[in-house]
């Protein structure tokens, strides 16, 4: 799963309240999660101990979530959640993304060089302070003095409390809290089965269901190079939930835009969705002839393809449902709804004005610069790992000599040690995949910009693409990632003696795209974040506070129940079974069930429940999430959605919208039958 661009679906004051007092919709935040409400509809008392007991218990990933199930630090996630960490340590020779992995000791387990963990300890309503700061203040000016506010704060935070700080904006900018999370930098892979079960059906089953996945990792937080101590941590139910029981999904889900306005919408339909696919539906061609080239390339190039391929579907089925004019026409007569009680309240209309139709300037503006911004700003032009870390490297030397306040945002003090790991995280490049994207990216650069664009025509007056990427990779040195820290720590003085033609690329096209960036900022950031401040002023005002926010990768829990749905007139179970996968297996990838499991096929019970569905509402972050019943034990784990949760960005479909999770039971059976991981599953409290 990955990030989803997501819509509030808004209706008339009576019906939206109606709605959201009875769907099991919301990915609530826990100082708002409706307590009373989940008594009234689940017969399930949630009390705040539960609700402190699960937050400390739940990790942040990076785009994933975890969560403690033991006291020495071990983490509950998704393999796929993994996959980066498992090709840090894989080469041409040898995949750990095809065998997995166990570590028999707790000295055999692997860093993940570049993963953190963190917990969110405790939350700050900041608004207040934020409001302050701004009032009276245009869009830019304003834009700038909250992103000063914001920074502010985190310092302040941080210097009073051994924690990492991070602002979060809720409600469209109608709400700012500071979230204080507990950070564990050392974490480290102590199991995860192969590709070939983890992710049996491939792209093929992607989003869908029935599935048969044991998409699960087993992580370890260290401190001190010494397990970390979480008291807080989950126990796993290994008897799994059963149909109908009330589950809930506590995690990070990535991004939602169910706040979006019709203009917004709009752009996303006709400009940024089919760009994207457009691109990355070639750039997918690509790697997958790559892979036929040589065992060593079908080796290398899998954690970048299944992420294209998920992509690829996530993006698709989004457009799909931004061109339903049903759906469309829906959220226009939502948004007028919404105009009309605004315009009947002479003093809400006074004190907002009209802010859809600056919404609908700011689009037009970023219209006018979009190919270009997407090229040179966001890095459509440059896809390379190398020209990544030599960007994050030039950038962070020009930024760090500012003071904190005046840098990007992506550069103030509580950001470097992160940025730094990253880009010192000593992970493998190969320079025939690194050529392969940047040539290809160079190539889709000159065809939207055309050869006449200033920076198209400085890079490819003499060379071709193919030369151009030839010539970067090769001379670069910033494959070592010694040298890369060498760069980061001698700040501006040594990026600018350095002759990498990385780092050289780098410093000639960051004006460029640092004066895109502004004018983004300027003519679009900084109208659409006053005008949507108001715009949710306006909604609290005809509907109250008591509606969940758009996702954040901020920790937020939702209710639902162990449940199918009906496809078209046929009822879809929302179990799976052990016995089920053979039969669909084919022997051949994707449907291919791996050695492991063929052998001990006597030793398994076939009626293990495998994967199983229910109807909470979830987003890309979620993957990894704990499904949790009401005693707070764990009896699922979530790591994808069927296909109609993708057009759960833009709105939650109760009766189709479906998350998909792992049994604990299966996660047993394969513990003790298959891998043999004693070890650790007594730590997950398994008894013989």
């Amino acid at each position: 799963m990955i990030r989803n661009a997501l819509l509030f679906v808004l209706l008339a004051a009576s019906i939206y309240a109606t709605r959201a007092a009875t769907a099991d919709e919301g990915m609530w935040t826990f100082d708002r999660f409706p307590s009373a409400l989940i008594a009234k509809t689940h017969g399930v008392t949630i009390d705040q101990a539960w609700l402190d007991r699960v937050r400390q218990s739940v990790v942040r990933l990076q785009g994933c979530t975890g969560s403690f199930v033991s006291g020495d630090g071990l983490i509950l996630t998704n393999h796929h959640c993994v996959e980066g960490c498992l090709a840090q340590h894989s080469s041409r020779d040898k995949s750990l993304l095809e065998s997995g992995m166990l570590a028999e000791r707790r000295e055999d387990e692997i860093r993940c060089a570049t993963q953190i963990a963190e917990v969110l300890v405790a939350t700050e309503d900041v608004t207040a302070r934020v409001a302050e700061a701004v009032r009276g203040l245009d869009e830019r000016a304003a834009k700038e003095r909250r992103r000063q506010t914001l920074t502010n704060l985190e310092q302040s935070c941080e210097k009073a409390e051994p924690l990492q700080c991070e602002a979060v904006t809720l409600y469209g900018g109608g709400q700012y809290w500071l979230y204080k999370y507990r950070r564990y930098t050392d974490v480290r892979l102590a199991f995860t089965p192969e590709d070939a079960i983890a992710a049996f059906g491939g792209d093929p089953d992607n989003f869908q269901f029935p599935r048969w996945d044991l998409d699960m990792a087993l992580l370890r937080a260290y401190a001190g190079d010494r397990p970390a101590e979480t008291p807080n941590h989950f126990t796993l139910d290994f008897a799994g939930p059963k149909t109908g029981q009330p589950v809930f999904v506590a995690g990070h889900p990535g991004s939602t835009d169910r706040e979006l306005t019709v203009a917004q919408l709009t752009t996303l339909r006709n400009l940024e969705l089919p760009q994207w696919l457009l691109r990355n539906s070639e750039l997918r061609g690509r790697y997958i002839q790559f892979a036929k080239t040589s065992p060593s390339a079908a080796r290398i190039v899998p954690e970048r393809l299944f992420g294209l391929e998920n992509s690829i579907k996530v993006r698709r089925k989004l457009l799909d449902t931004l061109l339903d004019d049903d759906f469309m026409r829906r959220k226009g007569d939502d948004e007028a709804a919404l105009r009309r009680r605004v315009a009947s309240n002479p003093k809400l209309r006074a004190e907002i004005g009209d802010p859809w139709s600056r919404i609908e300037a700011a689009e037009r503006a970023q219209a006018a610069i979009f190919l270009r911004h997407t090229y040179l700003e966001d890095g459509a032009g440059f896809n390379s790992r190398l020209f990544r870390y030599a960007r994050e490297i030039v950038r962070a030397a020009a930024e760090r000599s500012k003071p904190n306040a005046e840098r990007l945002r992506e550069y103030r003090d509580s950001a470097l040690p992160e940025l730094e790991q990253q880009v010192g995280a000593a992970v493998p490049i190969y320079t025939e995949l690194e050529e392969l994207t940047l040539s290809f990216s160079l190539e889709r650069m000159r065809e939207w910009l055309g050869p006449d664009d200033p920076i198209v025509r400085k890079l490819l007056a003499t060379e071709s693409p193919d030369s151009l990427a030839a010539s970067l990779v090769t001379g670069s040195k910033l494959g070592d990632a010694a040298e890369r820290l060498r760069l980061w720590r001698g700040g501006a003085s040594a990026v600018d003696a350095s002759r990498d033609p990385m780092i050289v690329l780098a410093r000639d096209v960051d004006p460029e795209a640092r004066a895109l960036r502004k004018r983004q900022e300027d003519e679009v950031d900084a109208i659409t974040e006053v005008a949507g401040e108001a715009i949710a002023k306006a909604r609290f005002a005809v509907f109250g506070t008591n509606a969940y926010p758009d996702a954040t990768f901020t920790l937020r829990l939702n209710p639902g129940t162990v449940q199918g749905w009906d496809e078209n007139g046929t009822p879809v179970e929302p179990f799976t079974r052990v016995d089920r996968l053979f039969e669909r297996a084919t022997g051949r990838p994707p449907f291919e069930v791996p050695e492991s499991w063929q052998k001990a096929r006597t030793t398994l019970d076939p009626t293990t429940p495998f994967n199983l569905s229910t109807n909470n509402d979830i987003v890309g972050g979620n993957s990894g999430s704990p499904l949790i019943d009401a005693n707070g034990r764990i009896v699922g784990l979530v790591f994808d959605g069927n296909i109609h949760s993708i057009s759960g960005t833009y709105w939650f479909d109760a009766a189709k919208n479906r998350a998909v999770a792992v049994d604990t039971a299966v996660i047993r059976e394969a513990l003790t039958k298959i891998y043999k991981a004693d070890r650790l599953a007594a730590e997950l409290g398994v008894t013989r």
